[in-house]
């Protein structure tokens, strides 16, 4: 755990509603400062300012701004564990590879998209010294994370190539993720979608669909016999065609259409019940948008 001034706490927890929306007021407020002029340079009452209340209230929670900011710390450490248990519950690793790193970045980029982590993240890997909560354990986290995706994905992989793999996709995007969070809205996202390709290009090898269509082809069988005496039969729309040697019937390989999980289905329904354009849903999940197109048709049958 890094060194610290001083151990500030909360003066106490907001019980009633209003005073819990007042304490998150604060905070939202506290992070625009913080990130707009620098922790040194910030005071109470510019926070009190922001958040649009008495400089009294802000006391009654918090005896100085280092209580703050460690609130703050924890507010993104539980943005980060939602993150990484939203990825685990969509089950990623069954998904197209493509698809598996898009939703994968686009999940990482929504941490980002409050000013709480963006200035947390950006004060952590610029001057540390006044963290309590964060330290480098958060990114040896983040690595295990990783190599754990990439086992699951590919468990012919070496745990150790893993670990390794990991290693340098958390790094390399920690330092990209810097930039792009100390520049303007428009290069940031130019950044984002550039950490995207590369992560891609990198683990392709590794974890593609070309090496999962590999390991599908040893345990693939006839649907209508179930026989494994299987050989290749030309391609149709785009996909292989196999032909059975024991019952001679053809069928198409259709593991990949079958790669979306019920909930990358579900989430893509729930954002255009948002309101969500279907290119944008298919920028944000890697879901071919004609793809989600026949979701909703389906769904209103």
């Amino acid at each position: 755990m890094n060194p610290t001034p001083q151990n500030s706490k909360m003066r106490r927890q907001p019980q009633q509603k209003r005073s819990q929306k007042r304490v998150e007021r604060i905070l939202n407020a506290a992070a625009e400062v913080f990130d707009e002029v620098g922790f040194e340079a910030t005071t109470m009452q510019a926070i009190a300012s922001r958040a649009q209340t008495a400089i009294g209230s802000v006391y009654q929670f918090f005896p100085d701004k280092l209580a703050i900011f460690h609130a703050l710390e924890l507010h993104h450490l539980k943005r980060v564990g939602e993150a990484w248990g939203k990825l685990d519950s969509l089950n990623i690793t069954q998904l197209p590879f493509e698809t598996f790193i898009k939703t994968m970045i686009a999940t990482y980029k929504q941490i980002f998209d409050e000013p709480t982590s963006r200035m947390i993240f950006v004060q952590y890997f610029t001057s540390s010294t006044m963290f309590q909560s964060i330290d480098d354990s958060l990114t040896q986290q983040a690595i295990d994370f990783q190599a754990k995706l990439l086992q699951a994905r590919n468990p012919s992989l070496n745990p150790q190539k893993c670990n390794l793999i990991a290693e340098v996709c958390v790094q390399a995007g920690n330092a990209l993720i810097l930039v792009a969070l100390r520049s303007p809205e428009s290069h940031r996202q130019a950044i984002f979608e550039q950490i995207e390709e590369l992560i891609i290009a990198y683990l392709r090898p590794y974890v593609g669909d070309e090496v999962m269509h590999k390991k599908v082809m040893k345990i693939m069988i006839c649907p209508h016999c179930h026989s494994q005496r299987l050989c290749k039969n030309g391609h149709r729309h785009g996909k292989q065609c196999y032909l059975c040697k024991d019952c001679g019937k053809q069928f198409v390989d259709s593991y990949s259409s079958k790669g979306y999980s019920d909930e990358i289905k579900q989430q893509c329904l729930d954002l255009h019940r948002q309101g969500i354009a279907f290119r944008e849903i298919e920028r944000r999940t890697g879901v071919s948008h004609n793809t989600v197109i026949h979701w909703v048709k389906e769904k209103g049958k």
